[in-house]
């Protein structure tokens, strides 16, 4: 075979072999959100800040101890990879602070002690640590009054519709920052929160207990302990022990029930959370799903239908902030156009010889 057949021959191989892995690099860069409410502090957040180890609260102690404690170090991980704006359909009456993912069971005990927020009706400033930022809106919905945390938490628990609803948040220093007017209430009570992202299926899901008024937690109920959120020493602390990396996800891993978020457009990770034999009758028959437009709207008299705060140019619209996936991209689609460009040389060459 001339020489020239044999160099075009192989760089169409090369292209053909480049391209592929290219593409293949492209597809496993892992999607990266991970987060949780940091003001008013979520249980699993506070519950990492006191130790997972070794917690302080009784609360704290009795989920380490029905869940282990790598459901706190993996505090920013509370997710469903493919919600798609059906949380309420797919997470079950009972499992809503674990978002129906039984590492994190601890997090749905019933009990009025959970360490709270002191918190007052009004305008209120809202803070959600945002360890991989993403495009996407937040819901918080309040408990009704005549809300029982010695019960497990139902949707039906929850006011009909979010107080506050906000997309693409500004972000902060590491912090989603927004504000809204929090509704009249007294006594203990819980917020819950669903952040939605806008570039992928993926939702999280946060559990906040707080109290209202003078720090009362209600008639015959225990006196709350003070939650406090995780500093950024105590996140970076834990890190080494988290099985969902911070600017990734981490890898399947039995030991640790960690599972790999779903990137949009592709299934499900096993031991995401919740499946269509998890549906709550209940939760759908309490209001719409939280992407509809009645779920949409803010409370009456709330007003808090909150407007985007010049967040988008602060969030990566379909990756994470793992540099090293990035340059592995540019170093495969780099290989791949050299190989084409190697190709289209040699056939011009071995035209000019004929």
């Amino acid at each position: 075979m001339p020489a020239r057949h044999q160099a075009a021959r192989f760089a169409t191989v090369a292209a053909a072999g480049v391209a592929p892995l290219a593409l293949t690099v492209l597809a496993a860069v892992p999607a990266a959100a991970h987060g949780s409410m940091t003001d008013p502090v979520s249980r699993v957040a506070g519950c990492f800040a006191e130790g997972p180890e070794n917690p302080r609260s009784a609360a704290c102690k009795a989920a380490v101890a029905a869940g282990g404690t790598q459901a706190l170090y993996d505090w920013n991980g509370v997710n469903i990879a493919n919600a798609a704006g059906k949380s309420k359909e797919i997470i079950p009456d009972g499992k809503l602070c674990s978002a129906g993912n039984d590492k994190f069971r601890g997090l749905d005990l019933a009990r009025a002690d959970w360490p709270a927020t002191q918190l007052t009706s009004g305008n209120r400033t809202f803070r959600y640590k945002g360890t991989a930022p993403h495009k996407g809106s937040f819901e918080l919905y309040v408990t009704k009054d005549g809300y029982d945390p010695a019960k497990p938490l139902k949707w039906s628990d929850l006011e009909a519709k979010p107080f506050l609803k906000v997309t693409d948040p500004k972000l902060e220093n590491g912090d989603y920052v927004f504000s809204g007017v929090v509704p009249e209430k007294s006594g203990r009570h819980l917020i819950y929160s669903i952040w939605q992202r806008s570039d992928s299926p993926e939702a999280f899901y946060t559990c906040s207990d707080v109290v209202f008024g003078g720090g009362g937690a209600g008639a015959g109920a225990p006196a709350a302990p003070a939650a406090s959120a995780p500093s950024d020493q105590d996140i970076a602390d834990g890190a080494d022990e988290s099985s969902v990396e911070h600017g990734g996800h981490g890898d399947d891993d039995p030991k640790t029930q960690a599972s790999v978020t779903a990137a949009a457009g592709t299934p499900s990770a096993a031991g995401s959370g919740s499946g269509p034999d998890t549906k709550s009758d209940t939760g759908r028959a309490s209001g719409s799903g939280s992407g509809s437009e009645e779920s949409a709207a803010p409370a009456e008299g709330a007003g808090n239908d909150a407007a985007p705060a010049g967040g988008s140019a602060n969030l990566a619209e379909t990756g994470g902030s793992d540099s090293t996936s990035y340059i592995a991209v540019g170093g495969a689609a780099a290989l791949a156009v050299g190989a084409a460009a190697l190709f289209a040389s040699v056939r011009r060459r071995a035209g000019g010889n004929r």
